[in-house]
């Protein structure tokens, strides 16, 4: 037994009567189980019950043992003395709160064959456990859980841009333009590329962002990039490096190792070389990134002030040195989806719940939803299950809930999870 099926059992009330005894023979009502809580705190919160004639409205706690409220240390936490009622298994002992009242407890009963329906889901050898049962939970329900996932991705990218913005004192122009430098990078590369606009402050941008050339030595530099000896023949190279030592005398700045950049098993055009100068192309063009992204109505716009061309050298070059043929370097439309998905989006959303701005927040919702689903094998694994994503919305969705509930087994807390066990069960199992 686990706290998770109890947690399950007392959110889906069906699997319990509404009437239930206390353990003074007071008799309670169910109203409302409240909502579920996953962060610190009791376990449900607003939750609604009336003993006797009288309504009450607060938290529950749930623990197999209700001892297990004492080797929790919640009798001496004020956090819990909000809870009205104390749900167990085995009611061994009476607990009190950290004003030393007794907590009201209930006991509740569930099906044995729970955890027996549950044991049978989870371990499914199936794609996901609900493979056999996803594709009749019906569309609606299913997309309005899909669009539900999408917000909670967001909410937990929301973290790590706050953790960011926390430690570069509060700036979300900074904290914005090391993520969009994390992006530049893909996977492979997003580490050194973070390295890299740590390595520069955006005040040292800020004073030459007017000339093209100076950011490219700045960035190239930084990157460890321009270390070859100086008699390379390559003027630009060499007009470069002459940049680059002024600058970096100027600001005592220190480079990152060139050995952290990636090249093998990458396309040309993802080389870090054409990513670092699209990346002073568009600082060059479109200072305050930031600030011009969370003013954007349309994703077509979003684009627009995106798209970025290298400068002419990078038209017949992929690395310093080498001649190629000639080819335009504009920033294509996957790089910007991903800039747009791993920064633009959820730096949108988290601004606007830092400033309690509800439309940003939609707003971002809303720009994913006019970008094209991405494609990966989770999107094609729900595909071949009749699932179709149409938009970023549900291809993040969908990622969401592969990652985060099916391939952890979190059957319990998924909706279609819930949904089988609950059918399965058909409230009384």
């Amino acid at each position: 037994m686990t706290e998770d099926i109890l947690h399950f059992v007392w959110k889906h009330i069906n699997f319990i009567p509404r009437q239930l005894l206390l353990s003074d023979n007071e008799r309670l009502e169910v109203i409302s189980p409240g909502e579920h809580n996953f962060d610190s705190g009791p376990d449900f919160f607003n939750a609604k019950i009336r003993i006797g004639n009288t309504l009450w409205a607060g938290n529950v706690e749930i623990h197999i043992n209700a001892s297990d409220w004492n080797k929790h240390g919640h009798q001496n936490d004020a956090a819990y003395d909000s809870v009205i009622l104390h749900i167990v298994a085995n009611n061994d002992v009476a607990v009190f709160n950290s004003k030393g009242n007794k907590v009201k407890t209930a006991t509740i009963d569930y099906p044995n064959d729970l955890e027996w329906e549950l044991q049978r889901l989870v371990a499914n050898e199936g794609w996901i456990p609900c493979a056999k049962n996803i594709s009749s939970y019906g569309e609606l329900p299913l997309r309005m859980w899909l669009a539900a996932l999408a917000a909670e991705r967001l909410e937990q990218k929301t973290e790590q841009v706050n953790n960011w913005v926390s430690e570069l004192n509060g700036s979300w122009e900074e904290a914005f333009y090391i993520s969009m430098a994390r992006s530049f990078g893909l996977k492979i590369n997003a580490l050194p590329f973070e390295l890299l606009a740590k390595s520069i402050p955006l005040k040292i941008l800020a004073k030459i962002r007017n000339n093209l050339l100076s950011l490219e030595a700045l960035l190239f530099g930084q990157a460890g990039m321009l270390q070859e000896p100086d008699n390379l023949n390559d003027t630009y190279y060499q007009s470069l490096q002459k940049e680059y030592e002024y600058l970096r005398k100027a600001h005592s700045l220190t480079p990152i190792p060139h050995h952290l950049w990636k090249f093998m098993r990458l396309r040309p055009m993802a080389f870090p070389t054409i990513r670092i100068a699209q990346l002073a192309s568009l600082i060059h063009k479109s200072y305050g990134l930031f600030s011009k992204c969370i003013e954007i109505e349309k994703i077509t716009d979003l684009t627009d002030l995106l798209r970025t061309e290298c400068s002419s050298y990078w038209h017949t070059h992929y690395t310093f040195g080498k001649e190629s043929a000639a080819k335009s370097k504009l920033l294509g439309k996957s790089a910007i989806a991903t800039v747009t998905l791993n920064t633009v989006v959820p730096f949108m959303f988290a601004y606007g719940d830092a400033r309690g701005n509800q439309a940003l927040k939609d707003k971002a919702l809303g720009l994913l939803d006019e970008m094209p689903a991405e494609k990966n094998s989770t999107v094609q694994g729900f595909a071949n299950l009749v699932i179709a994503a149409d938009s970023a919305l549900f291809s993040q969705a969908m990622v969401q809930l592969k990652s985060q509930y099916c391939d952890k087994r979190k059957c319990l807390y998924c909706k279609v999870g819930a949904s089988v066990l609950l059918k399965k069960s058909d409230g009384s199992l």
